[in-house]
């Protein structure tokens, strides 16, 4: 199937099954949405003199970007295709946020400066028709939101979670001490994008005096690396320069397969878009089916409890309908005949059912009320306390998604009403497995 068929596919079906679930479960759809509309992206971020712009205008062939030592361009600039003979155009973040086909829809709550530093550039490139390019800011060492005026590590973030590459760039003299690249690679983009997503890249190596200096920089780029990961295993790091603007020297020469590779793999981002579409897919849904796990299991808990206090009105019901008027005709005279009395006597008629209609009545609405107000509410509380028996958490990923997601099953528990008892989470619960089983799974043979 082509892939932007199936990217449409997936789209109405996640809609049409899902939405209303994640809804009602007060998860947020909208990521989610974004994340199937439009085209695949490749973000490219990197401190301001990591040649970011070269790069981009490398690739393209064409001088898109300003290029230079200091910062040149302020802006996530979003680099894609126009429509034939249109030339090039430039459209503001004021409108990208408001255009329903685009999904940069939940941006508007970034506000109105991050908003002039956010446009679209549309322009005829070949490349460009099936992928955007988006460019960034550069990373600075010591910045607050107040010195930019939005805040940059959530917009990045946002971004993050649509690219489908991000190239992470370092310049061989700040190689990874810049301190929002510490930020973002210790937080920000493991928290909002996978690492088979990202890769490094150093550039502007022909910058280096000789081989041992290249060596050098490439060895405190590693130490860095591990610091800011914590980890031992450094990813491949990609040596790169521009041939337009680099001397030919024999330091560089063998580098130049690895740069063309490097090309090969940002161009191949559109492959890459359906896949990491069912990831993303899958492991949002996967939290959506803990949370109604857990809302499951509270429901039968709470069923569990209802049927033994039913058990318990319901005897007390029967006792109050054939006994509960002699109770009160021994208290004050009345009424002239129980039912008891009636039915013996053969007298009986709905005259005699009136009083004892009217105990059980009020037995079932003191049921209920207990139930309600102390057996319920003490289940509630109980769930809030301890909700982690309310999951199976039987592997290292259920465990992790759990981290995650127990915060929002506390904030429903703490909410839920006795209607959660009718709510129909089994069902739904059933609904999402068969979702990631059979539908999701069908998809992953398609793309195989």
């Amino acid at each position: 199937m082509d892939e932007k068929a199936l990217q449409l596919e997936l789209q109405s079906k996640v809609k049409k099954s899902l939405s209303p679930l994640f809804l009602k479960y007060h998860l947020d759809f909208s990521n989610l949405e974004s994340i199937l509309k439009w085209k695949p992206i490749v973000l490219v971020i990197g401190n301001y003199s990591s040649g970011k712009s070269t790069l981009i205008n490398e690739l393209l062939g064409q001088d898109i970007q300003r290029t230079g030592q200091a910062p040149t361009d302020d802006s996530f600039t979003i680099i894609t295709a126009g429509g034939v003979g249109e030339g090039t155009q430039e459209i503001p973040g004021s409108t990208l946020v408001n255009d329903e086909t685009l999904p940069f829809g939940s941006f508007k709550k970034f506000g109105e400066r991050f908003m002039s530093h956010f446009l679209l550039k549309k322009m005829e490139n070949p490349i460009l028709e099936n992928m955007a390019i988006i460019d960034s800011p550069g990373m600075l060492d010591s910045v607050t939101e107040k010195d930019r005026g939005y805040d940059y590590m959530a917009v990045l973030g946002e971004i993050a979670n649509l690219a489908d590459l991000i190239v992470l760039m370092f310049d061989p003299h700040k190689a990874g001490t810049i301190k929002e690249t510490y930020t973002a690679i210790r937080s920000t983009l493991p928290e909002k994008s996978g690492e088979d997503r990202i890769i490094f890249v150093m550039s502007r190596v022909d910058e280096c005096d000789n081989l041992s200096d290249l060596v050098r920089s490439y060895g405190a780029l590693c130490w860095n690396m591990s610091q800011m990961t914590g980890r031992k295993d450094i990813p491949h790091i990609y040596l790169t320069y521009a041939p337009g603007e680099a001397e030919p020297s024999d330091m560089l020469a063998p580098l130049a397969r690895e740069r063309d590779q490097l090309m090969t793999k940002i161009k191949s981002a559109p492959s890459f878009r359906v896949n990491h579409i069912l990831e993303d897919i899958d492991r949002q849904v996967n939290e959506l089916q803990l949370v109604c796990e857990a809302m499951s299991h509270f429901s039968d808990r709470g069923w569990q409890l209802f049927a033994k206090t039913s058990k318990v009105t319901f005897l007390c019901s029967l006792v109050v309908l054939f006994f509960g008027d002699m109770l009160i005709k021994a208290a004050i005279s009345y009424p002239n005949e129980t039912l008891i009395a009636a039915l013996l006597g053969g007298t009986v008629n709905t005259e005699h059912f009136i009083l004892p209609g009217c105990l059980v009545a009020l037995t079932v609405f003191l049921g209920w009320f207990v139930f309600s107000r102390f057996v319920f509410s003490g289940l509630r509380k109980q769930c809030v306390a301890r909700s982690q028996d309310l999951v199976v958490l039987d592997s290292e990923y259920k465990k992790n998604l759990w981290n995650k997601m127990q915060g929002k099953v506390q904030d429903l528990l703490a909410k839920a009403t006795t209607r959660e008892l009718w709510a129909g989470h089994s069902r739904n619960f059933s609904k999402i497995q068969r979702f990631l089983t059979r539908d999701l799974q069908s998809y992953y043979d398609k793309i195989r």
